[in-house]
């Protein structure tokens, strides 16, 4: 298998691990320590993705444009797992420790939010939006997701603030199905990955799609 499809195989579990985590009926379901570890097991393909989207862009961090875009997203994002850890392991720390704490103890970290959508703003510029439709194929719909789901986990963190004077989350329901709809933005770009193993994330494809295309538009002026 590709390092490509190592990569979204990472992302993908941890997709799912962010996607579940939230339900309600989940949380009844197993528990609140059960929904930290889960949580907690979900930021560590997470960070494990990361780095190998980081090994990935190594090589081009030095090329100008799409190469050096693609380095900075990754390591930012990189960061931002790392940030997901250490809040995701507080949570079950604070759920094992304290069996009557009945609720879901997890909320994207602010820092770790903040990582993640500066690398989807990075990732989206770098992108080619303007493809002609048979070069659409190679995934340009995946920046603009993986964007989104930046935006929705970002969302996530704020309505998901503990409010002092009450002790309550801001808006929980909210930062359920934010967090919900984020994972299942990464979700699909992991499948995607998965099923072409291709991806904008790795610049060492971009020649190969380069030339693939420029093979396909002499094939049709041909034609």
């Amino acid at each position: 298998m590709s390092r490509e499809r190592w990569m979204a195989l990472l992302f993908a579990i941890g997709s799912l691990c962010f996607l579940i985590g939230p339900f309600p009926g989940y949380t009844s379901l197993v528990g609140a320590s059960a929904v930290a570890i889960t949580f907690f097991a979900g930021s560590i393909f997470f960070t494990a993705g990361g780095a190998v989207q980081t090994w990935l862009a190594a090589p081009a961090r030095h090329h100008p444009g799409a190469g050096r875009a693609a380095w900075g997203a990754a390591v930012v994002q990189s960061a931002g797992t790392l940030f997901f850890n250490a809040t995701t392991y507080h949570a079950v720390d604070t759920a094992t420790s304290n069996p009557a704490y009945d609720r879901v103890v997890w909320r994207p970290d602010a820092l770790g939010s903040i990582c993640f959508l500066v690398s989807g703003v990075i990732a989206y510029r770098a992108a080619d939006r303007h493809m002609r439709r048979a070069e659409r194929r190679s995934g340009w719909w995946e920046p603009a997701v993986n964007l989104l789901g930046c935006v929705l986990f970002g969302v996530a963190a704020v309505a998901g603030y503990l409010v002092p004077s009450t002790g309550s989350i801001l808006a929980l329901a909210a930062a359920n199905w934010t967090t919900a709809g984020g994972a299942a933005c990464f979700l699909a770009c992991a499948v995607a990955t998965l099923r072409t193993g291709r991806t904008p994330k790795s610049p060492r494809q971009r020649p190969l799609r380069a030339l693939a295309h420029a093979v396909e538009r002499e094939v049709e002026s041909i034609v």
